[in-house]
């Protein structure tokens, strides 16, 4: 079996919750799981000393993580990171991060996996807005993203050293200012509850509505793309559906969208 790599999926400076259900899948494609853990302070990688089923940890350090820029985290991480098959989360920067470490090392790329055979060769993704489902086996090394709140977290009895490598990525290439966060909510793709608002809300005003429910249920807070389009002040970091985020949360509510195909195809797989 080949040997896996996992790259660490950070949330607001910590390592998500989302890397264990990372660690899942890379023992299910291989053995050996190493994580690599982008990071400009190396204590952030101590966190994932307690990830069971991690063989290795590796804290790459670099100022070039403070934000995100694709061409320097590529490089840097391309540099760190042994041979193998790489799995990284599915979210938006990391399905483009997955891309381009393939692209790096001439490797293909299975974005969005949903399943995973009991041999770990076929992977199993949705195509054309989840009305159908691919099935691509793999036969040599490969980059893997994976769908948020699917497969089954590894557990924190582990226990693990970090190694620290600095590492510099393409600093050239880097942002020199980044927008800020629309907000410190949880991300939508990584959430278990989401409630979205649509223009039927009738004004960005009325999304506080949402966000004091979402408070008390410890939900993310969502959007339709009629939202996002027509309200300047809801960003598109929020927007669910087909030219938005995907999510497969385990309750989704919506209030106040019409129901367009585009964007039950961003959550038609919620539970």
């Amino acid at each position: 079996m080949s040997d896996t790599i996992v790259i660490a999926e950070l949330s607001k400076g910590k390592i998500s919750a989302t890397t264990n259900e990372l660690v899942t899948a890379a023992n299910q494609l291989g053995s050996n799981c190493t994580l690599v853990v982008p990071c400009n302070d190396s204590a952030i990688a101590n966190d994932a000393s307690s990830i069971s089923g991690v063989s290795k940890i590796i804290a790459a350090k670099s100022g070039i993580f403070s934000n995100y820029d694709a061409a320097a985290w590529a490089e840097a991480l391309d540099s760190v990171s042994p041979s193998g098959i790489i799995v990284t989360s599915a979210s938006t920067q990391s399905k483009d991060l997955a891309a381009r470490l393939a692209a790096r090392r001439s490797i293909s790329v299975v974005q969005d996996v949903v399943e995973i055979s009991n041999d770990g060769t076929v992977l199993t993704s949705p195509i054309y807005s989840g009305k159908a489902m691919q099935m691509v086996k793999l036969s040599s090394d490969a980059v893997v993203s994976i769908r948020a709140n699917v497969f089954t977290p590894a557990d924190n009895s582990g226990s693990g050293d970090v190694q620290v490598i600095d590492t510099s990525g393409n600093v050239t290439t880097a942002l020199k200012e980044m927008v800020q966060r629309a907000s410190e909510r949880l991300d939508v793709s990584e959430a278990n509850i989401i409630i979205s608002g649509g223009r039927g809300m009738g004004n960005p005003g009325n999304f506080s509505h949402l966000e004091e429910i979402a408070d008390k249920l410890g939900a993310a807070v969502g959007a339709s793309r009629a939202a996002v389009d027509t309200w300047d002040e809801i960003p598109h970091s929020m927007q669910v559906g087909q030219t938005g985020k995907t999510v497969n949360p385990n309750l989704y509510i919506a209030v106040g969208i019409s129901g367009a195909i585009q964007h039950l195809a961003g959550m038609r797989s919620s539970k």
